[in-house]
């Protein structure tokens, strides 16, 4: 996702499609200068569990995985 910031587009649309072309056992990995928390609130509303972690750079990886529990 840092490309699709750097470069001003909004990343929500391309977040949302990727995550509609996931298969029913695929995560999706983003990887963020900041923390995605609407975008982990949006997804745990939808069924994901986000598992975010700080990187060493400041930035976070944060995977989405469905249907943990």
């Amino acid at each position: 996702m840092r490309p699709v910031i750097a470069r001003g587009d909004p990343p929500f649309p391309v977040i949302m499609n990727a995550v509609a072309a996931l298969g029913a056992t695929e995560d999706l990995l983003l990887i963020t200068p900041f923390l995605p928390s609407p975008l982990i609130e949006k997804l745990q509303s939808d069924g994901f569990q986000a598992q975010p972690e700080r990187r060493s750079d400041g930035g976070w990886e944060t995977r989405f995985v469905r249907g943990l529990t």
